[in-house]
């Protein structure tokens, strides 16, 4: 309870409950513990909202104990001093607005539905920019155990135009796009081509844990208050302004249907009131990935998931690496020499060592056997000749020899 007032400052019971304690079937424990630390001075109730609900904050007290609970690099909010008329009466403070509350709600339904703890959460979280901007993100999230590590919230009550949450969405990506101190300007040029290996140069990678998903830090835009079509258009009119910084880049091959994520900005959407209504809160189908189908309300991990993406691409890859090496293989096929002897064609072997001399010999039409019955009938022909010509020269040399033999005869 401390740890969550420390970095919320202010919240009600209600959302407390669903924050910390979200299987209890309401908020009697979370407010009998809240009573419990308002008896030992560590939290006091700032004022009654118009809702009814008791608004709570720590003391003096309970910011010092919250402080030493929280753990490190959590930043802890500013003490809320009470305030006080001209006679030393405590007054009632007006300053939580409606937005505030509804940033506080928002962490609260999406901590109930498994998204993190109290201390994966913190608040206006500046993302400084080198033309002297500062974005800051209503809420950051990080909650791995539920498949998101990372996540940037903007809560909006419909009050603010389209153009200033599309130029949030504009900075965001800015901010994406930032160099690491130091990290070389050509080598992180030469990685857009890479894919995620870009990202290795990029400040965000420094502060942030990867995603687990292609492209940066995904962007929530929380939408709540006026009517359920008030919301909807403004969902649609953010598609449509801000469609450059979440849309996905297509590859330049025609018979790729993924396309690359890589360096977009996944932006998803959901309404407070939504939420709410659904029995699985925030676990349930209540977001939607700007860039897809309308009214394809999906849970958090589908949205921010891309099934068209890098696991499409690799499966695009391995087919178009089949579909050339069975094009070549036809082709090769086809230039496959036929036998002029018997008709058939030339097998492997037969036709890797007719072709890897560079000249050309007799037989290299034939195939493996045809040419080998060829060579035998050339090599029976050599020694039928050889076997005549030493038969005649047997026979030449025995005449002359029976001649030389009459001759000696008649001398004597």
């Amino acid at each position: 309870m401390l740890r969550a007032l420390g970095i919320f400052q202010r919240a009600t019971a209600d959302q407390l409950w669903r924050m910390l304690r979200p299987s209890d079937s309401h908020d009697r424990c979370t407010r009998d513990t809240l009573n419990a630390l308002k008896d030992d001075g560590k939290v006091r109730v700032e004022t009654r909202l118009e809702s009814g609900h008791q608004l709570w904050v720590l003391t003096e007290r309970g910011h010092r104990e919250a402080r030493l609970l929280l753990p490190k690099g959590i930043r802890v909010s500013a003490l809320r001093k009470p305030k006080f008329d001209a006679q030393g009466e405590p007054v009632a403070d007006d300053g939580y607005d409606e937005h505030a509350a509804a940033v506080t709600m928002t962490a609260s339904v999406l901590t109930g539905a498994g998204f993190g703890t109290p201390v994966s959460w913190q608040t206006e979280i500046a993302h400084r920019l080198p033309y002297g901007y500062t974005q800051y993100a209503d809420l950051t999230m990080r909650a791995p155990d539920a498949g998101v590590p990372a996540m940037l919230l903007e809560v909006d009550r419909v009050n603010e135009p389209v153009d200033d949450l599309t130029a949030k969405l504009r900075r965001y990506s800015d901010w994406f796009e930032l160099l690491a101190p130091k990290a070389d300007k050509t080598k992180e040029h030469a990685a857009r081509r890479q894919g995620a290996a870009v990202h290795d140069f990029r400040l965000w990678s420094r502060i942030y844990p990867a995603t687990g998903r292609e492209g940066y830090v995904p962007v929530a835009f929380v939408f709540t208050g006026k009517t359920a079509a008030q919301r909807e258009n403004r969902m649609r009119r953010l598609e449509q302004a801000a469609r450059r910084y979440f849309a996905s880049t297509p590859y330049p091959w025609a018979e790729f249907t993924a396309v690359d994520y890589h360096q977009a900005l996944p932006v998803v959407v959901t309404e407070l009131e939504r939420i709410t209504a659904d029995p699985a809160g925030a676990a349930g189908k209540v977001w939607r990935r700007l860039g897809r189908d309308e009214g394809l309300w999906q849970t958090l991990g589908e949205a921010l998931d891309n099934p068209d993406g890098e696991r499409l691409y690799r499966v695009e890859e391995e087919q178009s690496h089949r579909r050339q090496a069975e094009r070549r293989a036809a082709e090769r096929e086809a230039q496959r020499p036929v036998c002029t002897g018997c008709g058939t064609k030339f097998t492997d072997e037969r036709w890797q060592s007719v072709i890897q001399t560079s000249w050309r010999s007799p037989g290299d039409d034939l195939c493996g056997p045809c040419w080998k019955e060829d060579v035998d009938h050339e090599e029976a022909e050599r020694v039928a000749r050889r076997e005549a010509e030493e038969a005649a020269a047997r026979e030449a040399a025995e005449a002359e020899a029976k001649k030389n033999r009459r001759r000696f005869r008649r001398r004597r």
